[in-house]
């Protein structure tokens, strides 16, 4: 009996001197350099975190869910995206559809009436169409380039105005851009409601696209009221709109409906189809303008001019003339 217990003794104190031994060191680890604990020593290491998952969430006492987010690396790949990669496409996407654009006019030049005008002039939009076009058309270039000065900004007018007028211009373009979408809003609610009828897919739409849709002057291109090049500028409107409008939402009131993932798919979806959105009105622009004679004019003045209307819009004129709508002179349209 004395010699087991002369045994345990003996093994007790041999792990108790291996304990002692190992002591020192692992207080050291946990001492500063001060000598004062250090309360990150068993902490695990940033690398480790980043590795586990994209988000950190941490259970602590706070009421607001939101506010639990304690590290988001997940952050990072969305900063990269928002100052890099969606420079880059947004540079590509407007740079590159200018080019286009001025390339087409070097090449045809302006779509001019191949018969001259004729004098006479037939009503295309009324007053209300009118209205409710210049509201969205007006909104959404004051709404693309404030949104426009988000992306680009920081690398274009940050270093010609200096830190300080860019940070209160950059205030005021953002309270400007989130009040204007309102009239954005309901301008496309008008003009969906006045010419979605008009821009249903027809088979006239495909005998345009073979004739070349009007650009080929040894071919003429049937169409109604709406060609089918107008009609795609129509349905991508409204399902950007739609797009822009939703995660713009989001983004106003955020955290209302989603999380801090929520609120980077909003982002990414506003930004990118905003872009590809600016992108595609400057083409509607540049053909309602430069691109082709006498296109302008029916939503400056309301009315087109007769030869117009039967090279780019015969159907429609057609139909016009069996309702029995008068075709205005020139003097008649003056006064």
């Amino acid at each position: 009996m004395m010699r087991r217990l002369a045994r345990i003794c003996s093994v007790a104190i041999l792990a108790s001197t291996i304990l002692m031994a190992a002591a020192p060191p692992l207080l050291a680890q946990q001492l500063g350099p001060d000598g004062a604990p250090n309360p990150t020593a068993s902490v695990a290491s940033e690398q480790q975190l980043l590795q586990q998952v994209p988000r950190i969430v941490g259970h602590i006492a706070q009421p607001n869910e939101r506010e639990r987010v304690l590290m988001q690396p997940a952050g990072r790949l969305w900063d990269h995206f928002h100052e890099i990669t969606l420079r880059w496409l947004g540079a590509i996407a407007i740079l590159g559809m200018i080019a286009a654009l001025g390339a087409a006019y070097l090449i045809m030049g302006r779509l001019r009436i191949s018969k001259g005008r004729s004098g006479q002039k037939v009503p295309r939009f009324n007053s209300f169409e009118r209205f409710s076009h210049w509201l969205t058309a007006v909104s959404f270039v004051v709404l693309g380039l404030t949104g426009l000065n988000i992306t680009f900004g920081k690398i274009l007018l940050l270093p010609v105005v200096g830190p300080e007028a860019f940070s209160s211009l950059s205030q005021a373009a953002k309270y400007v851009h989130n009040f204007v979408s309102v009239a954005f809003v309901i301008g496309l609610i008008l003009i969906v409601a006045l010419w979605i009828k008009d821009n249903i897919p027809r088979k006239v739409d495909i005998d345009w696209i073979r004739q070349g849709g009007g650009f080929i002057k040894t071919k003429h291109a049937p169409s109604g009221r709406f060609n089918a090049g107008e009609k795609l500028i129509f349905w991508f409107a409204l399902g950007a709109g739609i797009a822009v409008i939703i995660s713009g939402g989001l983004l106003m009131f955020p955290f209302y409906v989603t999380d801090i993932e929520g609120m980077q798919i909003a982002q990414v979806v506003h930004a990118v189809i905003a872009l590809l959105f600016v992108a595609v009105i400057i083409a509607h622009i540049y053909i309602g303008t430069l691109g082709m004679e006498g296109a302008f004019e029916a939503m400056a003045r309301g009315d087109v001019d007769l030869n117009w209307a039967k090279e780019h819009h015969d159907q429609w004129l057609a139909q016009l003339e069996r309702e029995g709508r008068r075709v205005q002179s020139r003097q008649e349209a003056v006064n």
